[in-house]
């Protein structure tokens, strides 16, 4: 395959040592070690990641979660 694939880069991450801190968050594909977290509600993602080589490490993208009161 020749050419940039399109994507998205993303900086800004919260990092949080517990996978329970946040509700409704849940994983699908692992690729080379990278566990991608999901929305378990309705499995849009990827919204995070995590390197299951290190199990105290989970980011969270701030630009993937949405604010309601």
């Amino acid at each position: 395959m020749t050419g940039d694939l399109p994507g998205e880069t993303v900086t800004d991450f919260w990092l949080v040592d517990d996978m329970f801190t946040f509700e409704n968050v849940g994983f699908c594909n692992t690729v080379e070690n990278i566990k991608y977290l999901i929305c378990a509600d309705c499995e849009i993602g990827p919204i995070g990641f995590h390197d299951v080589r290190n199990t105290k490490e989970f980011y969270l993208a701030h630009c993937r979660v949405k604010y309601s009161e």
